[in-house]
């Protein structure tokens, strides 16, 4: 647009602007203004590195003051960072140039504070602080106090220097590898690592007869690592500062200390806390937290308006040992030699560490599952202590069921008895009769006593049938062949029935029946549930007196029926058959088909009652089979 196009504005417009201009600043009021001084005035901070942004140990010293400075400031800033690139080299150029830079970029807005990081970038400002800030607080961080040349230190300067203590570096290593008998240090090249180099040999000197002190300053990085891959026996490496090696080349951040690790066939330590953390094993160390908050504290100090001549700090020794866990097992470190209160860090956490919460959870899982168990076996053993004292009452109270049955059988049992020992006493008499004959017959007399023998031995089984169902055992469980188990039975009431003019009827399965149970116990069952048969039929009204007794295969279970022809049970009784104390006999106690349900259920059985279509009741006892 040229000069001819443009008009003034009107009187109009130019008022209006003016108007909203005042609204505006009306508007913020007291609150606007207490917000701008809260804020304050934008603070500029200049740092100005020793050999550039990511040279470590002094990149880290910077990275942990500037955010530490930011976090602090009550004030706006505005941070400028510079780099004094002539001294990574080994013939350091001209720094007329980088001078000029600086001058004319700050002429006329000059910082509020220098800070200079390193010895280098220390040396340089105090150089040059009279041309390029001489009015301008300045603060010297980070610097061996043996590099801060005290001669040129103004009212505004403020030093936050460091103190190495190389022969506490080195005694570390003798306390912790007493068998320590070379040490190969590594330092670089360039003016400010050939200083520390003679620093190094003047400090060390004391252990000149106890330890061989190899040095690498005059090799490249590479010469370095072929040898440090091939160290003879107790040997460790010193790492002390790699910023250029003996050829020139330039090592910025820890490349150069992680490839070292990554070849050497020894320990390495160092004295600076930015190398410590995967790559040495540690020891005392500069701290570079309590420097940083040194440096900070300074800062905010002049930029509040203090003094630099008031200011004034000792310099700062090595921070209380720290060691890399990691480092110390792969070397075999013991940590009994460490120093007391020193610091183990990256430790591996053990498996209890690492799952805790896990193995918490799992524990008490566990002792919740132990006290469960332990309950439910304690109620084992009381249950087993009731079921054992509810069979010795259950065998009791079986025992008294079987004297009231065997009362009922006392004429069949006399009967049982009269037969054989009345067979043996004729048979006796006759043998006598022939005896006394001038000739008797010798065979028939074999005979005879062949009959003795034989009623003798049916007397005795009678008597030990007897004897079994009235002995009194505890409950027996053992492997038993069921159609035995009932064949007994049915002989103990067979003379019974016949007295009764009943007829008792057995049909055996074909094919044995192994069950588990007590012989005597389930005898009874049968026992009685054959005498209520006979009693059933043994009405006047019966006509058709017949007790049939049968064992069966029914799948996996073994079944023992006894049915009989007479009036059978009455509907409203069928349910209550098996109560204790349900009886439909005037002289009975109602505890036979109780005893008898609690006998089969003991067996792991069942026992039924129905009554037959054609007449007649059916109980049916069911047992699992064995096999």
């Amino acid at each position: 647009m040229s000069s001819d196009s443009v008009r003034p504005w009107p009187a109009a417009a130019l008022l209006l602007c003016v108007s909203l201009f005042a609204a505006m600043c009306l508007s913020l009021g007291p609150a606007g203004a207490v917000e701008r001084s809260l804020r304050g005035e934008l603070k500029r901070v200049l740092v100005l590195h020793s050999f550039g942004r990511e040279f470590r140990p002094w990149s880290e010293y910077a990275r942990a003051i500037k955010a530490e400075l930011e976090r602090q400031s009550p004030w706006p800033l505005d941070i400028q960072e510079h780099a004094l690139l002539t001294a990574r080299f080994n013939n350091p150029g001209p720094e007329a140039p980088f001078v000029e830079y600086l001058q004319s970029l700050y002429q006329g807005a000059l910082p509020d504070i220098v800070l200079s990081i390193g010895a280098p970038a220390a040396r340089f400002a105090q150089r040059y602080r009279a041309k390029l800030f001489p009015d301008t607080p300045l603060v010297l961080a980070a610097v061996e106090s043996r590099l801060v040349n005290r001669a040129d230190l103004t009212d505004n300067d403020v030093v936050v220097a460091i103190r190495n203590d190389f022969m506490a570096a080195f005694e570390n290593i003798l306390q912790l590898l007493p068998d320590t008998r070379k040490v190969a240090i590594v330092i670089g090249a360039s003016p400010l690592e050939r200083y520390w180099v003679e620093e190094v040999k003047r400090d060390l000197k004391p252990l000149g007869e106890r330890l061989e002190l190899v040095w690498y300053s005059d090799l490249s990085f590479e010469e370095i690592l072929k040898r440090a891959a091939k160290l003879p026996p107790h040997t460790v490496l010193f790492w002390g500062l790699m910023s250029v090696d003996a050829a020139g080349i330039v090592h910025e951040s820890d490349m150069a200390l992680r490839s070292l690790h990554a070849v050497a066939n020894a320990p390495i330590f160092s004295y600076q806390d930015p190398f410590f953390g995967g790559s040495t094993v540690g020891g005392p160390m500069h701290s570079v937290a309590q420097t940083s908050a040194r440096t900070v504290s300074v800062a905010i100090r002049i930029l509040g308006g203090e003094k630099p001549a008031s200011i004034n700090y000792e310099p700062l020794g090595f921070s209380p040992p720290r060691y890399d866990w990691r480092e110390l097992q792969r070397w075999g470190i013991s940590e009994n030699r460490l120093p007391a209160g020193s610091e183990i860090l990256f430790r591996e956490p053990n498996i209890w560490e690492r799952f805790r919460w896990q193995m918490l959870m799992i524990t008490a899982v566990f002792l919740v599952q132990a006290g469960l168990i332990t309950g439910l076996l304690h109620e084992r053993h009381r249950r087993r202590l009731a079921e054992v004292e509810s069979r010795q009452r259950l065998a009791e109270l079986a025992h008294v069921n079987r004297y009231s049955a065997v009362g009922e059988l006392t004429t069949s049992i006399a009967h049982e008895l009269n037969q054989p020992l009345g067979s043996i006493l004729t048979n006796t008499e006759t043998a006598e009769l022939m005896l006394r004959g001038a000739s008797p017959d010798m065979d028939e007399i074999r005979h005879i006593l062949a009959d003795i023998r034989r009623d003798d031995q049916r007397a005795s089984e009678v008597i030990r049938r007897l004897r079994s169902v009235l002995k009194k055992t505890p409950f027996e469980v053992r492997d038993i062949e069921l159609n035995d188990t009932v064949r007994e039975a049915i002989g103990l009431v067979r003379a019974l029935a016949d007295g009764r003019r009943i007829a008792l009827a057995y049909m055996p399965a074909p094919a044995d029946l192994h069950v588990r149970g007590d012989p005597v116990q389930l005898q009874q069952v049968v026992l009685n549930l054959i005498i209520n048969a006979m009693d059933a039929v043994s009405d006047g009204d019966i006509k058709k007196r017949e007790v049939s007794v049968s064992t069966v295969r029914a799948g996996h279970q073994a079944e023992i029926r006894i049915a009989d022809t007479g009036p059978g049970i009455a509907s409203a009784d069928l349910g209550s058959v098996f109560n204790p104390f349900f009886t439909t006999k005037p002289e009975g106690m109602g505890m036979g088909l109780a005893i008898a349900r609690t006998i089969v259920e003991a067996h792991h059985g069942t026992i039924a009652a129905e009554n037959q279509p054609w007449g007649g009741a059916l109980f049916t006892i069911r047992l699992p089979l064995i096999g």
